[in-house]
């Protein structure tokens, strides 16, 4: 190896290789990785956090309103003026709704979402309540935003109307491809359209109100109306359109989710953009509330209300004509976007439940550009499922949203009144009053819209809260039971006396991969057991072979085949001592023609001889691999063993490495920032692990090419081999889905490493 690969493999400072196939189209796609320490990089300032967090308010103003008027329209032509006064107690709501946020991000400087007020000051049941709610409506919130971005698109181009299942799956690809690109990256793509949005509505607004205000308001045309009723317009119908016309309110609460992504001071500029949202948001509802009041617009099956505005406001073929095509792409454009609030505070809030252990922990994990990767693709691929099932249409989504967000509210709000009484800091009870009425009020407007939407579809949304509370707690349980364990284990360990190995040598032909086995075999204990069972391929002097190989010791001892070679191999294991202080290394080598996964999936024995000993107590299997050509034998073998902390898993599989005879065993960690290897470190120290440890920085979050870059820089000379001995986590079921299968990951990695040999050291949870 180079003396520069050297140098770097000293040092434990790896940069990422250059990408070749598939992560050449990653690389173009998602861009080149960033360090963990880069995070500061990634901080927004407020005119780039505003696109990001406020592009969901921003864009129910297209909607809000003609949800609405759908529902006054369904019960009289008459009532239609009635969306005015509507619209007004919406902003009220809005107004103190954003009053409470903002007293909420002061307070909690570093996230102040539902789920974490709550938590803090409401206790376990009601904060997960929250945070499924949150969940739910951000889901719901990719799906309606982009249905109804594209029917903004369908209203001015009726001849795509076809196409707006395809359309919308393809603007949520895109935007999850944009956010995979990192948040400061988004922001940049997304601030050009987000204010250009705002100068449309703006100038919308202006002109239309000059024009009224003047005496000369032009009228609406509405092509295709929706039918009007002939009933009366009851107190229900008036709760209703209220309920609607609320989702005004969507994302208001993305930006005490994403406190933490704004520069510093955190909580004063992610205030100070709380604001600046209330006041847009607010203008804009109003406004196109009062212009379709006054232009006569009303709902339409083909156009959609802001384009009846923008039409009639902007004549085709006067000089501002243009501004028609304007309104209707940024309305798009907004749309489109305002799915980026959940792409936000989807992945934020699945990283703070999965920290809790409330959420599986894979959505902890930072991708290769410091955003929540992980999230963000589940979450595209839920918003796409919801397309896909009601065929992107914006009335079938619109019945199942709101319902998630206001009882998200309503138990943040309510937890501040805690808060406050808690604390009894700076101006306590007027706080508290603020955030008691935000309390009271979107309380209210829960009820108001679980009774009013609950038989048009609310009922699913109603009855997915408390079942993803009750997933929440079975995988907390899950966690809670997993740590106790590995805890208790470590103690196990540590208190069971000095280990012994027996090594298993399983041989189905005498080649170069049985000739590295037995090198190993030799190489790490005394003495070794040869098993063999005959197969259809079996060489029929395999014995006088082997006795004369090995010069007649270890004697190879034929196993029966009636119930299979993979069960006679775990029958002999059966029949030896195994314990925390006895081990079986069964080792198993495997010869292959070239680097290829898929000829390692056809060697059905040797692969299901792996699995099957997963399960078994006691075992321990080392994989011998070894492609044609390569050296079988070397000089010399060292073992690393790889630990990701300090427990019984991982105090198992030290206890298995000192019981090899080599004399280079260290454990090796790879600490993806500095307060990781400086934990680590500590922690070693503590509990006096007599096997010496090795912290290698990986900060690009990938273990892959620092791995491969320290197990070449020890296999670089050529006659070194390395035993890489790896504790793995072992469970069933749908369990499987909460931990992170790192190990499969690392099997695969150095399935194909020359000079490697991997040793898995099972730990079952059952």
């Amino acid at each position: 190896m180079s003396k520069p690969a050297e140098t770097e493999a000293e040092t434990g400072r790896f940069r990422p290789p250059p990408a070749e196939g598939i992560e050449t189209i990653k690389r173009a796609l998602v861009g080149q990785p960033m360090r963990t320490d880069a995070m500061e990089e990634t901080l927004l300032r407020k005119r780039l956090a505003l696109p990001i967090f406020a592009s969901d308010p921003f864009s129910s103003v297209a909607y809000a309103t003609e949800a609405a008027l759908i529902v006054l329209v369904g019960a009289s032509l008459t009532s239609l003026h009635l969306v005015l006064p509507i619209s007004a107690a919406i902003s009220v709501l809005l107004a103190i709704v954003i009053a409470s946020y903002r007293q909420t991000v002061r307070a909690y400087s570093t996230s102040g979402g539902s789920y974490v007020v709550a938590r803090d000051n409401l206790g376990t049941i009601p904060s997960l309540v929250a945070a499924a709610a949150l969940l739910t409506d951000y889901v719901l919130t990719v799906a309606v935003s982009v249905a109804a971005g594209v029917l903004a698109i369908v209203s001015a181009v009726p001849s795509i109307g076809h196409l707006s299942l395809e359309l919308s799956i393809g603007a949520v690809v895109l935007i999850t491809l944009v956010n995979l690109r990192g948040v400061r990256e988004s922001g940049i793509a997304f601030a050009i359209p987000t204010y250009a949005f705002i100068s449309a509505y703006i100038v919308l607004i202006a002109v239309g109100g000059v024009k009224c205000g003047i005496g000369t308001c032009p009228h609406a045309v509405a092509p295709h109306p929706l039918p009007a009723g002939a009933g009366a317009v009851t107190l229900f119908v008036l709760l209703r359109a209220f309920a609607s016309g609320s989702a005004a309110l969507t994302g208001v609460e993305a930006i005490s989710n994403g406190v933490s992504a704004f520069r510093h001071p955190q909580a004063k500029n992610a205030a100070k953009t709380l604001f600046a949202l209330g006041v847009i948001a607010i203008t804009f509802f109003l406004g196109v509330s009062w212009l379709t009041v006054r232009m006569h617009a009303r709902p339409s099956e083909t156009a959609s209300v802001v384009s009846q505005l923008a039409r009639a406001t902007f004549p085709t073929g006067t000089a501002f004509g243009f501004m028609f095509w304007v309104v209707q792409i940024t309305t798009f454009a907004i749309l489109v976007l305002a799915a980026n609030t959940s792409f936000q505070g989807f992945p934020r809030l699945g990283a703070l439940l999965a920290r809790d252990r409330f959420f599986p922990r894979q959505f902890a994990n930072l991708g290769d550009r410091l955003v929540y990767s992980n999230g963000i693709i589940v979450l595209s691929g839920l918003a796409i499922f919801l397309l896909w099932h009601y065929d992107a249409k914006v009335d079938s989504l619109i019945h199942l949203y709101v319902i998630g967000v206001f009882t998200a509210f309503t138990l943040s709000q309510a937890g501040m009144v805690r808060y406050w009484l808690r604390t009894q800091s700076g101006r306590w009870r007027r706080s508290m009053a603020v955030n008691g009425l935000g309390a009271f009020a979107t309380g209210v407007v829960s009820v108001i819209v679980i009774w009013t939407k609950f038989a048009q579809g609310a009922w699913l949304v109603t009855v997915a809260i408390p079942v993803m509370v009750v997933l929440f707690l079975a995988i907390h349980r899950h966690y809670r039971k997993t740590a106790r364990r590995l805890r208790a284990a470590g103690a196990a360990v540590a208190a069971a006396p000095p280990a012994h190995t027996t090594i298993v040598v399983t041989v189905d032909a005498i080649d170069a991969a049985t000739e590295r086995a037995v090198w190993y075999a030799r190489e790490v204990g005394d003495t070794f057991h040869p098993v063999h069972v005959p197969g259809r391929h079996t060489d029929p002097g395999i014995n006088a072979r082997w006795h004369k190989w090995v010069d007649a010791e270890p004697r190879l001892e034929r196993l029966s085949p009636d119930e299979g070679q993979v069960d006679a191999v775990l029958e002999y294991v059966w029949r030896l001592p195994r314990g925390d202080s006895e081990f079986v290394n069964v080792v198993v080598p495997e010869l292959f023609k070239h680097r290829s996964l898929l000829e390692a999936v056809r060697r059905t024995t040797s692969f299901a001889i792996k699995l099957r000993l997963l399960r078994e107590p006691g075992v321990v299997i080392t994989d011998v691999p070894l492609v044609a050509g390569d050296a079988p034998t070397g000089e010399r073998l060292v073992a690393r063993i790889l630990v990701s902390g300090i427990h019984g898993a991982s105090l198992r599989a030290i206890n298995y490495a000192r019981t090899l005879r080599v004399d280079d065993v260290r454990a090796v960690f790879f600490a993806f920032d500095s307060a990781e290897a400086r934990r680590i470190r500590d922690d070693w120290q503590r509990q006096e692990i007599e096997v010496p440890l090795e912290v290698v920085e990986a900060p690009f979050r990938d273990l892959g090419d620092p791995l491969r870059e320290y197990l070449r820089s020890l296999t670089g000379d050529g006659t070194t081999l390395v035993s890489v001995v790896m504790p793995e986590l072992v469970v069933s079921g749908w369990r499987r889905l909460l931990h992170n299968q790192r190990a499969l990951y690392l099997k695969r990695l150095l399935l194909f490493e020359p000079r490697v040999i991997l040793s898995s050291v099972p730990y079952q949870l059952r």
